[in-house]
């Protein structure tokens, strides 16, 4: 009971943490982005280039990050999408039963096989300080880990989940 207690205060202050990063990247997304258009158009009309592929890049940078590190955050929340329009009327233990599967069946091995994945070329990116093969791009390696911490938190979340359902379907009915 304390283990999961732990687990779970650490794996919510995680996502938490990681939710409010993304939520703070978004107005910088917004930023950049808005450089990039105006300063295209503005550079066709003066003559001169004024952005770059760095910014370019550090916008698709900056939307992977929001995206990566708010999935937790969203499970978390249980903001994520749902797809069937019977969930809102059933009861609250069938619910449970759906969340608990589609957890354990779906989210979880999909999550655990994506780290597999993800790992090899992340620890390679970082063994050679991976750059943009574009001139003047970014560093690439931070980057490249980012599916990895996001990933990584998605699955924490997701086994806090499957306790937290499991503990609420062991009590008994009302």
């Amino acid at each position: 009971m304390r283990y999961w207690q732990t687990l779970a205060t650490v794996s919510n202050r995680l996502t938490e943490g990681a939710g409010g990063l993304a939520v703070a990247l978004v107005p910088l997304l917004v930023l950049v982005g808005t450089w990039n258009v105006l300063g295209r158009y503005l550079g066709r009309w003066l003559g001169r280039n004024l952005t770059s592929n760095a910014f370019l890049e550090l916008q698709w940078y900056l939307f992977s990050a929001i995206f990566l590190l708010g999935a937790a955050h969203t499970l978390y929340q249980n903001g994520h999408v749902r797809v069937d329009v019977l969930y809102n009327r059933w009861s609250e233990r069938r619910r449970a039963w759906i969340d608990l599967l589609g957890t354990l069946l779906f989210l979880l091995p999909f999550v655990a096989l994506l780290i597999w994945l993800t790992a090899p070329p992340v620890i390679t990116a970082w063994r050679i300080a991976e750059q943009s093969p574009d001139p003047g791009g970014l560093p690439r390696y931070w980057v490249k880990t980012l599916p990895l911490v996001g990933f990584g938190l998605l699955c924490l979340q997701g086994i806090v989940q499957v306790v937290r359902l499991g503990r609420f379907l062991r009590q008994p009915q009302r």
